[in-house]
């Protein structure tokens, strides 16, 4: 089994002598892919002009761009910013120098001559991090689509029900303009849903009595407000040809997390051929 086969190290040295050392080192103990800089510039092309570098082992002491301020340059870019960098050094071996590699961004910081095993063992804990990372990542994706797979699920089984039920469904805003309707009301009122968008209730909708549809909008807010629910009122929907529809109709309200109401839910009840009680 490849360990490491899907990680990419980022080996950073002037010397081509040290460079060839540490990839034969890196290539002894894991499969991981390993590209090199000779230079501090290099090392920045490679990290901003390749899809993944998982780690970056970097030479502080090179010519023009040493490790300091190639790290430096490497952390102020969002594309690189998060590698991990194990510094690796023969001369800035103080506590100060140790001290300023951490502060630019350094996860480790190793004096030379370096002990292999502790090299080896370094890459391998920050590669086990990387790895667990992206376990944790790749499992928290799987979460989230079963999630959205579900919703999607339950979405479409509720849009079937809406549009398959023989009631007509109509959901208004808090002022009474229709936002959406199902077949069923199209089909009683005789218009297309996109007609029906934007239109308010009253355009299609009377009540019985003359004085609840002159106070339409106002005698239902006040009665949803208090109940949230008006139900089974016998009214009159207005068809496109101005034919009126006998319905048995019923408002429920949706009220948001402070309370106000955010939609009207109108269930209506086609009553054709059903005869009215006298009184």
């Amino acid at each position: 089994m490849s360990r490491y086969a899907d990680f990419r190290i980022l080996i950073v040295d002037d010397n081509r002598n040290n460079l060839f050392t540490l990839r034969a080192l890196i290539a002894k103990h894991m499969d991981a892919e390993v590209l090199e800089a000779d230079s501090g510039q290099a090392a920045l092309d490679i990290a901003l002009n390749n899809p993944r570098i998982d780690l970056i082992v970097l030479d502080i002491q090179m010519p023009e761009m040493d490790g300091f301020q190639t790290a430096s340059m490497l952390k102020v870019r969002q594309r690189t910013r998060d590698i991990p960098i194990i510094f690796l050094t023969a001369a800035y071996k103080t506590d100060e120098f140790q001290q300023r590699g951490y502060d630019v961004g350094a996860a480790d910081y190793l004096l030379k001559p370096i002990d292999d095993n502790q090299l080896i063992n370094k890459i391998s804990t920050y590669l086990r991090l990387i790895e667990k990372e992206r376990d944790m990542n790749r499992r928290l994706e799987q979460r989230v689509e079963e999630r959205t797979r579900e919703l999607n699920a339950a979405k479409q089984y509720l849009e079937s029900v809406i549009s398959n039920m023989g009631e007509a469904l109509l959901l208004l805003d808090p002022e009474g303009r229709i936002k959406t309707a199902n077949p069923a009301a199209c089909r009683m009122l005789d218009y297309r849903e996109a007609d029906l968008q934007g239109m308010a209730i009253g355009d299609v909708f009377e009540e019985e009595e003359k004085l609840q549809a002159n106070a339409f909008m106002g005698v239902w807010l006040e009665a949803l407000i208090r109940t949230g629910t008006i139900s089974s009122i016998e009214a009159s929907f207005i068809a496109k040809d101005q034919r009126r529809v006998p319905i048995l109709f019923s408002r429920t309200a949706i009220k948001d997390d402070t309370g106000e109401i955010s939609d009207i839910i109108c269930i209506a009840k086609d009553m054709s051929g059903y005869k009215r009680d006298a009184g």
